[in-house]
């Protein structure tokens, strides 16, 4: 059976792409690996974040639009991202959280602790310690590979069919069911990041897609030939996936899950290190080939933004 190694990368939707920078950068401490445009809406912003090189896995992306409404999370998304720390490290995040007046909460499932807490668009995330999964040697403002988030620990997912979201996960992308602690039943993945899946099985009110909610999850794929493959069985399986869409970065395909929350599969291969130096990941605004004849155009209708060092005080 084919299967997935588990989440590729997570897309959400902002408001602020400067005030957006300065919280998974300058708090979470992640590394700003591609400044780069929503190909298919130019005038916006596409930042990703991720480890020191962005691996799959560790990547959360960000369509900034000041003018986009404010979302409502529940059914058809992910509900929540979860962000899996080193053992040992979350009294260092809660001095952190709180140092920048970020309030957090805690809770027990599955025999861990989750402390949650929502970004400043409203997005709900998660930090979990855990063993496994490479170490992230970024280094910024103050958090050190000792202490840096890893990547994703894996995402809840609020379907609006439960049992429909199960079968997709279990006989199509290949993850397997682990158990239940009440209303989360629980997959995993092979992967060493984002392998770790839980539906959530109680109702919830239905999402609105606007600032502070996940536009979309992306599963892994090997290459171009087992992309592919993938089409083919989400296809045979009676889905409709979108023809292959080249993201510079990695392929895409797009579908919607029974359960009404958007599945893309990406894949691994070519990486962020494609258009720019590993040392200048995130530094430059990056463009698409058919877009570089537009860039001065676009960059005046983009706003200035910066990786910069944030404070209490500043953000």
């Amino acid at each position: 059976m084919q299967k997935t190694a588990g989440i590729h990368h997570i897309t959400a939707m902002v408001n602020d792409a400067q005030r957006n920078i300065d919280f998974y950068a300058g708090v979470l401490g992640l590394r700003l690996v591609k400044k780069t445009i929503n190909f298919d809406r130019p005038e916006v912003y596409h930042l990703y974040f991720g480890n020191e090189s962005g691996t799959p896995g560790t990547v959360i992306t960000f369509f900034p639009w000041t003018n986009q409404l404010k979302g409502r999370i529940g059914t058809g998304q992910v509900g929540v991202t979860r962000y899996r720390i080193p053992t040992g490290s979350l009294d260092f995040w809660k001095k952190r959280l709180k140092k920048f007046g970020v309030t957090y909460s805690s809770s027990v499932s599955f025999g861990e602790t989750y402390f949650q807490f929502e970004d400043p668009d409203g997005l709900l995330i998660e930090l979990v310690e855990r063993d496994g999964g490479p170490v992230n040697h970024w280094n910024f403002n103050g958090v050190g590979a000792e202490y840096a988030i890893k990547g994703f620990d894996g995402a809840v997912l609020f379907s609006a069919q439960p049992h429909k979201t199960t079968n997709m996960l279990e006989n199509v992308m290949g993850l397997e069911c682990i158990g239940q602690d009440n209303e989360l039943l629980r997959f995993k993945s092979e992967g060493d990041l984002g392998n770790t899946i839980d539906i959530k099985l109680t109702p919830s009110v239905r999402g609105l897609m606007g600032a502070g909610t996940v536009h979309h999850i992306a599963w892994r794929a090997k290459d171009d030939e087992d992309h592919l493959k993938w089409r083919e069985l989400v296809q045979g399986k009676g889905y409709d996936p979108t023809e292959v869409r080249d993201r510079n970065y990695f392929k895409a395909l797009y579908f919607r899950e029974e359960g009404g929350i958007l599945f893309e599969i990406a894949t691994d291969p070519p990486g962020f290190a494609v258009d720019e130096s590993s040392d200048k990941l995130g530094t430059q605004l990056m463009l698409p080939s058919w877009l570089e004849p537009k860039r001065e155009e676009l960059e005046k209708k983009l706003p200035p933004v910066e990786v910069r060092e944030v404070s209490k005080s500043e953000f």
